[in-house]
């Protein structure tokens, strides 16, 4: 089955990143207004995108400052029954390169020398349809605006994702 993947080098610590997917007013200021989510285990997070659309998520993990697990159970069709998954690595410019040469270019624009390393997957796909295409390009919109909030207070939410200013 096909998965989104990304990786994110957050200049934040893994507790104020934890804290913006987990958190109700956090999530409302990076992915999408008006959330209803409580950082409880088995609890259902509701995610409106507009009036008429929304997504739920049944919270399945909760680790602190370490993993955040949803599975989808509400939205589009393309969207019930993936999982998505926030897994937070915390390290300095030295322990990132050392473990994970590959995001050389993140860690080069790290601010400070700590930092958080988000490793997203939005796993469970049927097939690589355009909504799949779509959906990989707007999580990293999304994990842009959670990167943009955590390191200097102001996300990019729906339905400004996509604008440059």
């Amino acid at each position: 089955m096909p998965s989104i993947h990304h990786a994110v080098l957050i200049g934040a610590s893994a507790e104020k990143v934890y804290q913006a997917i987990t958190h109700q007013d956090k999530l409302s200021e990076w992915w999408t207004p008006n959330t209803k989510a409580e950082a409880k285990f088995n609890s259902i997070a509701h995610f409106p995108f507009g009036t008429e659309y929304y997504k739920e998520m049944l919270i399945t993990e909760l680790s602190p400052f370490d993993i955040i697990r949803w599975s989808c159970i509400k939205g589009a069709d393309e969207w019930i029954g993936t999982d998505i998954m926030f897994k937070l690595i915390s390290g300095s410019r030295d322990s990132f390169l050392q473990s994970y040469p590959e995001i050389l270019g993140q860690v080069e624009q790290l601010d400070g020398n700590k930092g958080t390393l988000l490793i997203f997957h939005h796993n469970n796909w049927k097939s690589e349809t355009l909504m799949f295409a779509e959906c990989n390009y707007t999580w990293g919109q999304f994990l842009r605006s959670l990167k943009l909030l955590c390191e200097t207070g102001k996300g990019k939410p729906w339905p400004y994702q996509h604008r440059i200013k």
